[in-house]
């Protein structure tokens, strides 16, 4: 499954001010430039978010270096995928079973079915 799949858009794609940016790669096995890049962001252990304002420098990280290993989300997107997570994790109302017991009157081939004859 795709690291990217959890992080679908559940809302309309909007200009933002600050960007959520959530590695979901892992590191091992990727250049010293992109790792360097990555922890001059604040990412440094896979499926960590960071909050950064939305500034041409931190565009460009992402855009030239390491789009493949993030998932950037604006505020509306990162608000609808925790707020989906919590509904998802939610409580939900327990589950009630009742039983109905046989009737003692009833004739002996019922009875024998419930003994297992």
């Amino acid at each position: 499954m795709s690291g990217f799949r959890a992080f679908k858009a559940q809302v309309p794609i909007q200009w933002s001010e600050s960007l959520y940016i959530t590695l979901v790669r892992g590191l091992p096995g990727t250049r010293k430039l992109h790792r360097r890049t990555l922890e001059a962001m604040g990412l440094r252990r896979c499926h960590r978010t960071v909050l950064h304002s939305n500034t041409s420098s931190i565009r460009g990280m992402i855009q030239q270096q390491v789009k493949r290993m993030v998932v950037v989300e604006t505020e509306e997107m990162f608000k609808a995928r925790k707020e989906a997570e919590a509904n998802h994790k939610a409580l939900r109302p327990p589950l009630v079973v009742s039983h109905s017991i046989p009737a003692t009157g009833s004739s002996n081939m019922s009875l024998a079915y419930f003994r297992g004859w």
